[in-house]
């Protein structure tokens, strides 16, 4: 470890001047505002400082620099503290912390990327260290650069699982330019954190998860000063400074005392506790001024991606969709070295397995940890590092829906991957089964929700939503499944196909994945009792081609049946509803798995629960007779 060099006196009373600062800044945001959290501030202020003045290399003037070094504000709440903070920097005026809250303004309750210098959003707790992990990651392995990732949490969302699955991962991977930050202020919002200031417990905790770890005063700045210092010689082991603080600090009658969360400073109080804390700030000629990172980060290639080569699939060939998944992936990845792969210890079942092969070191094994997956993919894909797939079976996605949620809010561009969709993935039973998948999805404002039916289709998928902003999903089938398309055949988001038609069709059936080709089975049935019926395949459920489905349901009586591998609550049938709700004369008949499944052959499953050939063909001569 390089020999630390203590900084002189006029630089640690400078960074105590600015910690107070931070302080000042705080209470009168939050004053201004009349809301916010400022006893939360003013427990990081010296952290704050120290971090922000003293160790972290970064243009103040080009926040989303990509060498700069990284800061994650997990403790979201705490957000004045990080405004004030480039406010002394000198990225945007002192005055504008006076609009903090206002509808008008970008400095929100929590931090989101609407600000420069806001990679990700934060104010759900526990979910800052798995984004900082996929920064740190990108950074080491991926850019193989020398910025550094710090991530500041409270102690009280360390009782987030998520928190342990980012520290198991950040040790795993060795990511020793990541440095967490854990503000044990020991107060929560209602009641004592759990382990209050017995900070050895929180030494002994992530040393056991194999962490470089320093317990501290995170109110003296020359202890802080010499902490980070030495997490940046540290190699081989991320580093975690427990520091312990006190909650609303330099507040007389507030500091360390219950029922301040959340609550900005009393007013008849606010000019006392403002001038005490300005006295403490002492006169000093010293200025500091961040340190400039090196420009070692490489550029990207921007342009538009595609597929190496086009799909090689004959007509009729069986073929997973979830192969097709993994061959695109490798395809894409051969064309351009942003793409990265991550899985959740599926990618033999999710064929991400084909990128690992082919690239290994654009491959996270994220492991049994969905939540961090994702958190992992989010961090990857800031500043525009990485093209990120993340994969794993769909329903476990349910498990990181707040962590994809939040991805919405961060304004991410990541893909998430979902195989295992539905009873027609069989014996493995309903817990294995995504069957909310689309309705979770669904919800999500930035989504774009893919549905392929087969391999082209999902080879194209994945080149679309590569090339998207937002959130992508892409719903991934297990069963082997005819090959429709040819490989010249062109997709776009939000354009359905016919896949079936005639002039005197009687019926509109929509489907997707597997319920599209029980339809054409169905389809066939019908035809040899001179019933015919038009198929339309949705490809993407979210944006929905309305002008398609009104236009051939108008063609067809107005009849529409939509029949899902998924629950009726949510699904493609109801965003086939909703698309057609204002049009007279359109009657729709939703078709999905009507109850909690169970295991059984793929086969019996689509045939119990309602949705294979036989039970299409029935409903549509039910229609018929009405």
């Amino acid at each position: 470890m390089a020999s630390y060099q203590k900084p002189d006196e006029e630089t640690l009373q400078a960074l105590r001047n600015i910690a107070n600062k931070l302080r000042i800044n705080s209470i009168k945001a939050t004053n201004a505002s009349f809301s916010g959290h400022p006893t939360s501030c003013c427990s990081a202020a010296e952290l704050m400082s120290v971090l922000f003045f003293h160790t972290m290399r970064y243009k103040t003037k080009e926040p989303r620099n990509a060498c700069n070094d990284r800061f994650v504000l997990s403790k979201g709440h705490a957000a004045p503290i990080l405004y004030a903070a480039w406010a002394e920097a000198g990225f945007i005026p002192e005055s504008d912390l006076l609009n903090l809250r206002k509808l008008d303004c970008d400095l929100e309750g929590h931090p989101t990327p609407k600000l420069e210098f806001v990679d990700v959003a934060t104010g759900s707790l526990g979910q800052g260290l798995g984004a900082a992990c996929g920064m740190a990651y990108t950074g080491k392995y991926f850019d193989k650069a020398s910025f550094r990732v710090y991530c500041m949490m409270g102690d009280g969302e360390c009782s987030e699982g998520s928190v342990w699955e980012a520290m198991a991962f950040a040790s795993h991977y060795n990511l020793d330019n990541l440095v967490a930050v854990i503000d044990v202020n020991r107060l929560g919002q209602s009641d004592p954190a759990p382990l209050g200031h017995d900070v050895d417990v929180f030494y002994k905790r992530c040393e056991a998860f194999g962490w470089n770890t320093y317990v501290v005063d995170g109110h003296d700045v020359e202890v802080l000063c010499e902490a980070f210092s030495n997490a940046q010689s540290t190699k081989g082991r991320p580093t975690c400074i427990v520091a312990k603080t006190f909650k609303g600090k330099g507040l007389a009658g507030i500091e360390d005392q219950l029922n301040f969360h959340g609550k900005p400073v009393p007013k008849d109080r606010v000019e006392d506790l403002l001038s005490a804390i300005q006295a403490r700030i002492q006169n000093t000629d010293k200025v500091l001024c961040p340190k400039l990172p090196q420009e070692d980060v490489p550029k990207n290639d921007r342009s538009p991606l595609q597929l190496s080569s086009p799909p090689t699939y004959t007509m009729g060939q069986k073929v997973a969709p979830r192969h097709a998944y993994g061959q695109a992936l490798a395809k894409l990845g051969k064309a351009n070295s942003r793409v990265v792969a991550l899985d959740g210890d599926t990618k033999n079942s999710t064929y991400s397995l084909n990128f690992q092969k082919e690239f290994p070191d654009r491959f996270i094994e994220c492991f049994i940890a969905e939540q961090n997956m994702v958190g992992v993919a989010l961090g990857c894909a800031t500043r525009d590092r990485a093209v990120v797939f993340a994969s794993t079976f769909a329903a476990f996605f349910s498990r990181a829906y707040d962590q994809i949620r939040m991805g919405a809010v961060s304004q991410s561009n990541m893909n998430l991957v979902g195989s295992h969709c539905g009873v027609s993935i069989g014996e493995d039973g309903p817990s294995q089964m995504a069957l909310e998948d689309l309705a979770m999805f669904r919800a999500i404002p930035t989504c774009t929700v893919f549905y392929p039916s087969d391999a082209v289709s999902m080879e194209r998928a994945v080149e679309l939503s590569a090339n998207l902003e937002g959130i992508c999903f892409i719903r991934s089938s297990r069963p082997e499944m005819p090959v429709l398309y040819s490989k010249d055949e062109v997709f776009e988001v939000g354009r359905a196909k016919v896949v079936r038609q005639s002039d005197n069709d009687c019926v509109t059936v929509i489907g997707a994945g597997v319920t599209l080709h029980e339809a054409l089975t169905a389809a066939d049935m019908l035809a040899s009792e001179g019933k015919n019926i038009r198929v339309i395949d949705l490809f993407t459920i979210k944006p929905l081609d309305a002008d398609t489905i009104i236009v051939n349901a108008k063609a067809t009586r107005g009849q529409i049946i939509t029949v899902e591998d998924h629950y009726k609550e949510g699904g493609l049938g109801e965003a086939v509803l909703s698309a057609v709700r204002q049009e007279p004369g359109i009657i729709v008949n939703l078709m999905a798995v009507p109850t909690i499944p169970r295991s059984g052959k793929p086969l019996e499953l689509l045939d119990i629960y309602g949705i294979d050939a036989k039970h299409i063909a029935n409903a549509v001569r039910k229609t018929l007779e009405n």
